[in-house]
């Protein structure tokens, strides 16, 4: 793999975490401000983060086993 390939790959990641990272900051933001009034919300904003980091892990491990290639 290129150098410009793995540094494509690494700006995935970054972007996927920085998404993950706003999802798990609004789920926060949920539990911290809104409920119990807002519980209705819980489930999707929760599916919402978890798929996130769902992706953020297949990025992080397409990186890391492009860079022991």
């Amino acid at each position: 793999m290129t150098e410009e390939e793995l540094k494509a790959l690494q700006k995935q990641v970054r972007k996927a975490k920085r998404i993950a990272t706003e999802k798990a900051s609004e789920l926060h933001d949920l539990v911290e401000d809104r409920l119990p009034a807002g519980f209705e919300d819980l489930p999707a904003m929760a599916e919402e983060c978890y798929a996130a980091c769902q992706d953020w892990a297949k990025a992080n491990a397409e990186f890391e086993a492009a860079q022991k290639d």
